[in-house]
């Protein structure tokens, strides 16, 4: 991962213009359209960012949005059954997609521009869902009382160096249950246990919050933590001088834990072509550097650069394991914390 991306504000000026002058996105986006996507989402901030605007000003196509948090979306999508209105879920976490594809709430689509702009190893493996942005979920450490070459792996925090210095989300956050089950399916149950207990041996200090975390890394109440990069990238916008690094951990081998955000079209979409259209959209690199870039993840299409400022953090090799597996493994995660004793 070492593209590049503009500016914040060469990003916001090109924004302008994409609102003003059609996206190029192919014969099956440039023919006017009507009609609207019905769109369930526990994605706050997706709702109000202009790529949706963009897309309804290219195909005429109008977007609304439900928001909740993931129970409220999965339960209203859940006891509406044939009858909803949902025509697209957008959430965040393949676990969480999984799920709903594994509830039925979720249909298989056919779509070559699907296939072409998002890798295999970032969608369902029956097309029933597909990741939108990428987001790595890291080590973090406090700049000025850790240095970088005392970090290897995620299994390395159990050792007793860090010992009361080390702050983690509780096993119930379904960030935590990806990467468990991201182990898992890596390494087999045993090793990923054993990875867990040498944490849970060094008494952990549970925050949850990933910004909590890493203000509370920033403030020397650990040094410590694992969390996703946006929330980071978030706080280092604000303030370039925030005291905490991303590290990357495992790039001898494994890899960094990566999960996405993303969406599938509902198995009951009454506007099931319209849905399939925002779908490509969202896919395509002009709507890409919007999406990925306003959130600071990584685009899950290769073809558009990252962020400046994800940039300056490096590159770093990913797990080979495709996103899927945080759903496959999220039930076998869960048991395992709970032998590991990880709250």
């Amino acid at each position: 991962m070492t593209r590049v991306v503009p500016s914040a504000l060469a990003l916001l000026a090109g924004l302008v213009l994409a609102l003003s002058v059609p996206f190029d996105l192919g014969a099956s986006l440039q023919a006017q359209g009507s009609g609207e996507v019905v769109v369930y989402s526990s994605r706050s901030h997706y709702g109000s960012e202009p790529v949706f605007e963009a897309f309804t000003q290219q195909t005429g196509i109008r977007v609304t949005f439900l928001m909740g948090n993931n129970n409220e979306v999965f339960e209203r999508l859940r006891s509406e059954g044939a009858r909803t209105k949902a025509d697209m879920l957008l959430t965040v976490d393949a676990g969480n997609l999984w799920n709903a594809a594994r509830e039925g709430l979720l249909a298989p689509v056919d779509s070559a521009v699907l296939e072409k702009n998002i890798p295999a190893r970032l969608q369902d493996p029956q097309n029933r869902w597909f990741g939108l942005a990428v987001r790595a979920r890291t080590i973090m450490y406090n700049t000025a009382r850790v240095k970088p070459a005392e970090l290897s792996t995620y299994e390395a925090l159990g050792d007793p160096r860090w010992k009361g210095r080390l702050c983690l989300r509780t096993s119930t956050n379904i960030y935590n249950q990806s990467l468990l089950a991201s182990f898992i399916r890596q390494y087999g149950e045993a090793q990923a246990e054993k990875i867990v207990r040498g944490w849970i041996a060094n008494q952990p200090t549970y925050i949850n919050g990933d910004t909590q975390i890493l203000e509370a890394i920033a403030a020397g109440k650990c040094d410590v933590g694992i969390t996703n990069t946006y929330y980071l990238a978030r706080l280092v916008e604000k303030n370039p001088a925030f005291p905490v690094a991303p590290f990357w951990p495992d790039q001898g081998a494994g890899g960094v834990h990566v999960n996405v955000s993303g969406a599938g079209i509902t198995a009951n979409a009454t506007n099931k072509a319209q849905a399939l259209r925002l779908l490509e959209f969202l896919s395509t690199p002009e709507a890409q550097a919007v999406l990925a870039g306003a959130s600071f993840e990584y685009p899950a299409n290769e073809a558009v650069p990252m962020h400046d400022l994800l940039r300056k953090w490096g590159s770093f090799k990913p797990q080979p394991a495709g996103v899927a597996s945080a759903g496959e493994f999220q039930a076998a995660a869960v048991k395992l914390a709970d032998r590991a004793g990880y709250k």
